[in-house]
């Protein structure tokens, strides 16, 4: 069984930072001036990211698990400066459901599921 759960604060350095890593330089992300004139205002995070952060805790439990499927939904924005708390629960192998929401009022800005290997 497994129950995890992490606090994160990104950064717009871990969104340039992932954007120069994965290619994706999509100006919400990376670019302030730009975003600030979008419905969000300011720059969100990669949703991938944010399941990097999450992978990274189920690896840091079972580095010898792999993953054979994922499903995710991001239904609020991730801010830069915002806490973000992250869980995984599940069985390994098995199934996975991730969570990560904005600490401060609890809106979740990623849910899903992962089987393991």
């Amino acid at each position: 069984m497994i129950d995890l759960s992490a606090r994160w604060v990104p950064t717009q350095r871990d969104f340039d930072d992932f954007a120069a890593v994965s290619g994706d330089d999509n100006q919400i992300h990376v670019d302030p001036e730009f975003s600030a004139r979008t419905t969000f205002g300011r720059t969100v995070s990669h949703g991938m990211l944010i399941y990097a952060k999450l992978w990274g805790m189920v690896l840091r439990h079972s580095p010898d698990c792999r993953q054979i499927h994922q499903s995710l939904m991001f239904p609020n924005p991730c801010f830069a400066g915002e806490e973000i708390t992250l869980s995984v629960r599940g069985m390994t192998p098995g199934s996975l459901t991730l969570t990560a929401s904005r600490s401060a009022d609890g809106a979740v800005v990623l849910s899903g599921e992962a089987r393991i290997a």
